[in-house]
């Protein structure tokens, strides 16, 4: 179901945040309030939230013993904050959610989803095999019920779907013969390209100058169109949507970033600079890779 795997994306977030703040419990709740904001506005589907959040705060240090036995090789501490949040929501739903809403092939796909959305490469293969392994352990229960027909959101061809307009870019700069690209992180431990959805009557480069400024902290001058994305998703008010993404390509003075709206950006934590010799030891998205590859083929041939 979209809508709870949007819930169960904003818990990890906020378990993430809370993990990386050193476990401090008296914040989880502004954390959780101000993610619930700014990725699921409008939802009703927050007493499933607040049930999982309770429940994996709750069940703790239960879920990390059997994590530490499941996965004997990696040392909790090992484990990226990603995927041991992960297996913590998991482990949650699999061993203490009532299984007639929460059955345990659900709860073990749907931590496999969280893994390949927001982990790195082999997250969804380690998470597999730490809940596969519990779920063994348990006796397999329900391994012969039939699957549940999913719920389908209707047949509307993207074609036909509301469209939310975004803009992104890749910014550059040049500083004593060197270039730079900026990037944005996410929580999720991604570089990413500062983008954001554009407001009323918005051009598109007047939106994408608008969210450098806020995103980056620095001016930046729009060169050329770089190409387009689009995917749909569930929204929990307007339910199935298409985004279309137009990303350029824009330069900008070569000076410290800033995420200058910090707070309001709750999905970001850090914004830098690379040169084009760091970029291939980032961990980007799959979408953002063609994007960022025709910039640096861009800038290489402006170079000549």
């Amino acid at each position: 179901m979209a809508q709870r795997h949007l819930s169960r994306s904003v818990v990890l977030q906020t378990l993430f945040e809370w993990d990386f703040d050193k476990n401090k419990k008296e914040n989880v709740d502004s954390i959780f309030e101000r993610n619930l904001a700014e990725f699921a506005p409008g939802s009703n589907d927050r007493p499933f939230m607040d049930g999982l959040l309770n429940q994996v705060l709750d069940k703790q240090k239960d879920l990390d013993l059997l994590i530490e036995k499941a996965a004997p090789d990696w040392p909790l501490e090992k484990i990226s904050i990603v995927d041991r949040n992960i297996l913590r929501i998991g482990l949650s739903e699999l061993l203490f959610s009532d299984r007639a809403e929460v059955p345990p092939k659900v709860a073990i796909n749907e931590a496999i989803e969280l893994a390949k959305s927001f982990g790195g490469e082999t997250s969804g293969k380690f998470v597999n095999g730490v809940l596969g392994a519990v779920y063994k352990e348990m006796g397999e229960p329900g391994k012969d019920e039939k699957p549940r027909p999913k719920k389908k959101y209707g047949n509307v061809p993207d074609s036909e779907l509301p469209v939310e307009r975004l803009a992104g870019a890749v910014v550059y700069a040049h500083d004593e013969g060197t270039t730079y690209l900026a990037f944005v992180h996410d929580i999720f431990g991604h570089w990413t390209l500062t983008k954001g959805k554009l407001e009323g009557e918005e051009t598109e480069e007047e939106g994408l100058i608008r969210e450098a400024r806020e995103e980056l902290g620095v001016p930046i001058e729009v060169k050329e169109k770089l190409g387009e994305n689009a995917y749909s998703t569930y929204h929990p008010e307007k339910g199935k949507i298409l985004k279309k993404v137009v990303y350029f390509l824009a330069e900008a003075p070569y000076q410290e970033l800033t995420l200058e709206k910090k707070e309001e950006k709750g999905g970001l934590d850090d914004v830098r600079w690379f040169k084009l010799s760091e970029i291939l030891d980032l961990n980007f998205y799959d979408d953002i890779l063609p994007i960022v590859t025709k910039a640096i083929t861009l800038l290489a041939e402006k170079s000549k």
